[in-house]
């Protein structure tokens, strides 16, 4: 028995090199961990079990035969993260490149059906090569395989993807349907067709990370949500992420313990600015509604005309869409429309609770937005708050104007409460532009055409420009002070603790893709 267990000890540490000490170091110099590095810093210390670590590849075409590593390129098994029980698949760059092979994607798809059956997330720590090639379609079908794995556990488990090294080809739509993507700077990419194929076909010079980085879809393309300045601040990040999220659709979302004390905020009072053209952060909302330091915004650098993230109110997890007036005067277009409806969607499938602020003057207007599809686009948020069920509540801060009014979790379309300030403005548009619609004749005739015009908007704005008229038909719940905005919520949230709402059964709705 002795010489057995010899045996199986060289096994495991032959295991534990990967693709040997001199691709350990080459991958070190690149700034990047190992793939079991990577699970050391992610997972609780001494919880991680690992599953297939014998594992090896089944080709023996283009010489494949004379080289196999065990552990074929991935280190897949189960642990904690915070005492909370995950599933986690980590691509070993230092095995053929961590491309992906048959036995490979098996890997990965045994733990994703351990975690749909035991309801817990996944998490993949991506860097691979892509498919390897050597092995032809039968990488493909494995790809396939954690394609539909990553359908069927949509909406029933949280996926979460952080892109450590490259990514691309048909690897990136695994990442792309997992619910958050991080990615880490200067070291991870992630693009369909790479530099040298868009060189080829557009005749396009453009460098990976200009194509494909961690800012690039941090910014333009929001392919990504974090953009982390190294590995260990995309670990700790992942951790956070997990700590506002429950482990299943079946769940609550996690609370920490609180005691209420004095929830008035006098500071909310002097918030808004005296002139409604003038912007301020509604960052500075959140930050004094939540508690202290809970605020972890999602999507951070891309579509800044909206804000988004989890937060905690006394204790307990929530989700938070907000308009932005210091961007865009915190207008909805294309990108903060479909921003803001993933995240809605993502909060109600894992029965996180709602908060919105809403400060919106309306969709963006022009050529642009209109050929490219706004109506769908926006069409997505207003169909994501219609279809949450979730615990749903809007603070209308200052501009609630037109369409947009509507789609900002609007009383008509399900919110449970709905509140303004005495700043809010609520109306078809803003004073200025109904005045000149309005009394176009009178200002028309009028002899000083300026006094009159300015007359009119003052009576429109009188009229209209308030919460008032809003509240007496019941589409406003309460008008309240700014200072007494969090004491109201929390309260409205315990409230809705037990809210149960379904939808028509259905097999599933069309959403404007």
């Amino acid at each position: 028995m002795n010489e057995k267990i010899k045996i199986l000890d060289q096994k495991k540490s032959e295991a534990l090199l990967g693709g040997g000490q001199k691709r350990i170091d080459a991958q070190h110099k690149k700034g990047k961990l190992t793939a079991r590095e990577r699970i050391h810093f992610l997972m609780d210390e001494g919880s991680f079990e690992e599953i297939g670590m014998l594992v090896q590849h089944r080709s023996n075409d283009f010489g494949l035969d004379k080289e196999k590593y065990l552990g074929d390129g991935v280190v897949t098994g189960y642990g904690t993260v915070s005492g909370r029980l995950v599933y986690v698949f980590s691509q070993d760059f230092t095995v053929f490149g961590g491309s992906l092979s048959e036995t490979h994607a098996e890997k990965i798809c045994k733990i994703m059906d351990l975690a749909m059956k035991n309801g817990a997330p996944v998490i993949g720590l991506n860097d691979s090569g892509g498919a390897r090639i050597q092995e032809g379609v039968v990488s493909l079908g494995g790809y396939a395989d954690i394609f539909y794995r990553n359908v069927r556990s949509s909406g029933v488990i949280p996926q979460l993807s952080a892109i450590m090294g490259p990514c691309a080809g048909g690897a990136v739509y695994s990442p792309a349907m997992t619910d958050f993507i991080l990615m880490v700077e200067n070291t991870s990419y992630m693009f369909v067709t790479g530099p040298n194929v868009v060189k080829t076909v557009t005749h396009e010079e453009v460098t990976s990370e200009e194509l494909g980085g961690a800012m690039t879809h941090a910014t333009k393309s929001g392919v990504t949500h974090f953009a982390c300045a190294n590995e260990v601040e995309a670990i700790n990040y992942l951790k956070q992420l997990l700590s506002y999220i429950p482990q299943n659709c079946e769940e609550d979302a996690p609370s920490v313990p609180y005691e209420m004390g004095n929830e008035e905020r006098e500071e909310l009072n002097a918030i808004i600015p005296e002139n409604a053209n003038q912007p301020y952060d509604i960052r500075e909302v959140i930050e004094k509604v939540i508690d202290t330091d809970s605020f972890f915004e999602v999507h951070k650098l891309f579509a800044e005309n909206i804000v988004v993230g989890f937060a905690r109110l006394a204790g307990k997890s929530i989700g938070i869409v907000a308009n932005q007036p210091a961007v865009l005067a915190g207008v909805l277009d294309i990108h903060s429309s479909t921003k803001a409806a993933r995240f809605v969607r993502f909060c109600d499938s894992f029965n996180i609770p709602l908060l919105v602020f809403e400060d919106v003057p309306g969709f963006l207007p022009g050529t642009d937005q209109e050929w490219n599809a706004i109506i769908t686009n926006g069409a997505k948020l207003l169909y994501a708050f219609s279809e949450a069920t979730v615990p749903r509540i809007t603070v209308i801060t200052r501009k609630a104007y037109g369409g947009a009014y509507d789609v900002m979790n609007s009383k008509h379309i399900g919110a449970d409460m709905n509140f303004a300030w005495p700043s809010a403005e609520i109306a078809v548009m803003g004073a200025k532009g109904a005045a000149e619609i309005i009394f176009k004749g009178e200002i028309s005739s009028a002899k000083d055409k300026d006094a009159k015009w300015k007359e009119k908007e003052t009576e429109y704005q009188t009229m209209f420009a308030n919460p008032y008229r809003a509240a007496e038909r019941g589409f406003i719940d309460e008008v309240i002070k700014p200072s007494e905005t969090r004491i109201k919520l929390i309260k409205a949230f315990k409230m809705l603790e037990n809210k149960v709402d379904k939808l028509p059964k259905k097999k599933h709705g069309n959403i404007p893709l």
